[in-house]
């Protein structure tokens, strides 16, 4: 998934090699299962905190931020399912490669990894600006003081 250079080697497999795609989707699936763990991680980060906090703009905050960790923990199950249906016609062209749907494959292939990619870029900005406003609401409610003691 590094960049799109992947896709300028696309052109090639309109005749396979399907069994190295069909890995390939192997790997997308354990990077997103690791993506939505992580995903689980952070909403319950929130979650523990969240109790404690006094400030209505620092509640605003938060609640935004769940927001968008729903809509990306929305985004990942629906790539999960995507990657998991293109694998299956993936095992089907790897039984049976002259099969007439390869373009469509190697299309809906391409717009996949499009799709991780933007999804990745997504969650880490998420991830980011997550821990962020986490330092930042532990600071200005005083929270580590509450924590340590």
């Amino acid at each position: 998934m590094s960049d799109l250079d992947y896709n300028t080697d696309l052109k090639f497999l309109e005749n396979g090699p399907w069994d190295e795609l069909y890995v390939l989707t192997k790997h997308w699936v354990s990077d997103l299962e690791f993506y939505r763990d992580d995903l689980m991680f952070l909403n319950h980060l929130i979650d523990k905190y969240i109790i404690w906090l006094t400030k209505p703009e620092n509640l605003q905050m938060i609640k935004e931020l769940k927001i968008g960790l729903q809509e990306t923990n929305t985004k990942v199950h629906d790539l999960l399912e995507k990657v998991d249906r293109h694998r299956n016609r993936l095992g089907l062209l790897v039984e049976d490669p002259n099969k007439k749907d390869a373009s469509i494959i190697i299309t809906e292939h391409e717009h996949l990894e499009e799709e991780i990619v933007r999804f990745v870029k997504s969650f880490r900005l998420n991830r980011k600006e997550t821990f962020k406003l986490t330092e930042y609401v532990m600071e200005s409610e005083e929270l580590s003081d509450i924590i340590k003691g």
